[in-house]
């Protein structure tokens, strides 16, 4: 038999570094739910991940027990690993940080592939152009497509 879901819970926790202070404690305590166990829990699988930022989404249940799904790191933060920089532009139009190669992308955007919203590599690299384009970051060389 199905439980029955109460809601969903989305929030962005480093890797391998969980623990109940904000914003974990307060998001998961005001729904009733384990904090130390979701903390244990997510510890435990991001092991291989440490300190990278990772979205994950909880599901929890009437019966206050929840599961939840680790995403890919949003595609900023893999961006701004790969050119090596601290943050992005304030002025990405005029003031340009850093600069990414296609095969760069190529890899970003199959790693992000699974919760991104297109069917072909190719796309997911264009969606990720634009994030670097707005980020401040140049594509050096031609593009693949």
């Amino acid at each position: 038999m199905a439980k029955d879901i109460a809601g969903y819970v989305k929030l962005q926790v480093k890797g391998g570094q969980a623990n109940p202070s904000p914003p974990i404690g307060p998001a998961l305590g005001s729904k009733g739910l384990n904090i130390m166990e979701f903390c244990k829990q997510f510890n435990a699988r991001t092991q291989d991940k440490v300190g990278m930022i990772l979205p994950v989404v909880i599901t929890y249940y009437t019966d206050k027990s929840f599961e939840f799904a680790i995403k890919t790191p949003p595609a900023a933060i893999m961006l701004l690993e790969a050119t090596k920089i601290k943050t992005g532009s304030d002025q990405p139009n005029r003031k340009k940080v850093g600069s990414v190669t296609w095969d760069q992308v190529k890899t970003i955007a199959e790693t992000k592939m699974p919760d991104l919203n297109c069917f072909t590599v190719e796309s997911a690299m264009k969606m990720i152009a634009g994030t670097a384009k707005n980020m401040g970051i140049t594509i050096s060389g031609n593009a693949p497509f």
